[in-house]
């Protein structure tokens, strides 16, 4: 801002700084209680504004509440916002629950309506102090009732991390401190591997009594919300902590942490197929919601891993089978059309696969008799909806029961499939080992534990088909160009595109193997499986 406007408290009183305007406390505080001073709203004295803040108002508005706010004046920040009750309730917070004795904050150049601020704090428990700077935002809308400019209400004004539920607080932490470690004893610390952050966190708060670990003294928000974990934010002593090894691979996870980084909005997971032991999960952002493991989207083409079993299993189809791949295909009125119109006209199953023709699936489901038997073949054999227990928080996916088109869709990723990397690189895993093992962080013996079994695994016969098309789609199909640079003995893919509702460009999916390590990624509107998902999933499977 224009005017470089600082609140702050200095030795317990609470002031205001200025550079470049003669601007005192006293002054700030008459626009609300009906002074001549900036934001001056006398009652009668103007009528009822109305349309968008100006430029003027947004600048005001936000001084006087970064003031009241630094000043710990609750009632006041709390009247200068669109929801009092809650951000009232927040700001006395800050001083008495997160025990902040002094701060300074320190206003930006508005963008729009909206405020960047710095803040400068001192947090004082039990005689002890110790800093704590960080960066929030806040935006400046017009009362819906009394046309004054107000600050649009979000626990997230106060701190980035702090949500409607959670609250901050400033005392000894409520789990154990843990030192976690990779499979072969590399520390994992959210500074080398900011994806790790919120994985660390829920790992601490599950196992950090069970390895030993003793709670510090810090400044954390405590989430409220069950499966989510406190957030530490100040650690002003440290505990001691318990050593948990987990099955991550250091070397992997950097790999993973750096392709991500390639593309907003992409995540990807690693898992061992002959075990389920997870050797990579990032995000980006790196921060805040573990989409890898929490999230729930279409995944396109990648679920035709699970389609191709089914067709297989049922003598349907074999990989050599000639079937025919057209343009359209219909299923209960509704139309099914391949990536740019293209038709393959009748050529062997596996070019279907490899080249992911949507048609060739479509026209094959209703030999299969029963539209519920894609979710059967996903749940039986793949483990999808089995309640796993990874050691974190993870949904392990789902294919409701659908009937007619909508079941058609599904064939093919889409519709009301719901899935994430995690469980696309598990599926994917399954099909290279035959048997589904589940996804697991750390051991099942250090809690007891119960892993999600599979009721049977694929047939010999059709696990070999399975490979056999995914290592032609890794080698000249439509993942050859991704795959092109990754080793081993033995490598297959899959690729997807997922049509979103509202979104010019799809979401890119791609899932891969090499030897005994799997894994998939999603690039959200990254197109093509194998342009942006691609490249994501051959850095991490090279790394492995």
């Amino acid at each position: 801002m224009r005017s470089g406007v600082k609140v702050a408290i200095v030795g317990g009183v609470f002031v205001v700084v200025a550079s470049g305007v003669g601007y005192g406390g006293y002054n700030l505080w008459q626009g609300i209680n009906g002074g001549s001073g900036v934001g001056t709203r006398s009652a009668g004295a103007e009528e009822k504004r109305s349309g968008p803040v100006t430029g003027d108002e947004v600048e005001s508005a936000a001084k006087e509440f970064l003031a009241a706010w630094a000043a710990g004046e609750s009632d006041r920040a709390a009247q200068l916002t669109n929801n009092p009750v809650e951000a009232g309730h927040a700001v006395l917070n800050y001083r008495e629950g997160a025990k902040v004795s002094r701060a300074e904050i320190t206003p930006g150049k508005a963008v729009g309506a909206t405020v960047p601020f710095t803040v400068s704090a001192t947090v004082t428990y039990e005689g002890q102090s110790k800093p704590w700077t960080y960066s929030s935002e806040l935006t400046v809308v017009r009362g819906l009732t009394t046309g004054r400019p107000l600050v649009d209400w979000k626990p997230a004004v106060i701190h980035p991390k702090l949500t409607k539920d959670g609250t901050l607080r400033t005392g000894e932490a409520k789990a154990g401190a843990v030192k976690a470690v990779d499979r072969k004893g590399v520390e994992l610390t959210k500074e080398r591997f900011p994806s790790l952050g919120p994985v660390l966190d829920q790992l601490r708060e599950k196992y950090g009594t069970k390895t030993g670990g003793e709670p510090g003294i810090e400044t954390f928000v405590e989430s409220g919300t069950e499966g989510v974990a406190d957030s530490t934010l100040v650690t002003h002593v440290q505990g001691k902590p318990g050593r948990l090894q987990t099955t991550i691979d250091a070397n992997v996870q950097a790999a993973a942490e750096r392709a991500v980084k390639q593309h907003p909005g992409a995540s990807v997971v690693a898992i061992k197929p002959s075990t389920g032991e997870v050797r990579a999960v990032a995000n980006n952002p790196a921060a805040g919601f573990n989409t890898a493991f929490e999230g729930k989207q279409a995944p396109g083409s990648t679920l035709k891993i699970v389609t191709a079993a089914l067709l297989l299993e049922k003598g349907l189809v074999k990989a050599d089978q000639v079937t025919e791949c057209p343009k359209n295909a219909m299923y209960y009125g509704r139309t099914f059309h391949n990536l740019k119109g293209f038709e393959l006209g009748n050529v062997p199953f596996s070019r279907s696969f490899a080249k992911s023709c949507n048609t060739a699936f479509i026209k094959l489901i209703d030999d299969v008799r029963d539209d519920s038997a894609l979710g059967k073949e996903a749940r039986n054999v793949f483990g999808i909806g089995l309640d796993w227990k990874t050691g974190i928080t993870s949904f392990d996916g789902s294919i409701p029961e659908e009937t007619g088109g909508e079941a058609a869709a599904q064939y093919i990723g889409q519709g009301t499939v719901q899935m994430n990397v995690l469980n696309i690189a598990s599926i994917t895993a399954t099909a290279k080992y035959g048997t589904f093992k589940q996804p697991f962080l750390v051991s099942k013996e250090l809690d007891g534990r119960t892993f999600a079994e599979a009721a049977r695994s694929l047939p010999n016969s059709v696990g070999r088909q399975l490979r056999a098309m995914m290592r032609a789609t890794a080698t000249n199909g439509t993942g050859a160009k991704a795959m092109a640079s990754v080793g081993g003995n033995d490598k297959g893919a899959k690729t997807g595109s997922a049509e979103v509702g509202g979104q010019a460009t799809s979401n890119s999916w791609f899932a891969g193997y090499s030897d005994d390590l799997a894994a998939a990624a999603v690039v959200q509107e990254g197109g093509h499986g194998g342009d942006s998902a691609g490249p994501v999933v051959a850095s991490v499977l090279k790394a492995g």
